[in-house]
């Protein structure tokens, strides 16, 4: 399997994104990183 080259490398940083989470309120990653780390994980036909 080929890699894109728009394909994130390991400790590439991420751009700022606001999504709303599980509880309906706004998530957004500059906050987040604001009180430390922040990991993200995409889970694929998680229902």
């Amino acid at each position: 399997m080929a890699v894109s080259s728009s394909t994130a490398t390991v400790g590439q940083l991420a751009p700022d994104f606001t999504l709303t989470d599980q509880h309906g309120d706004a998530f957004r990653l500059a906050d987040a990183l604001t009180r430390g780390p922040v990991v993200i994980a995409f889970l694929r036909g998680f229902v």
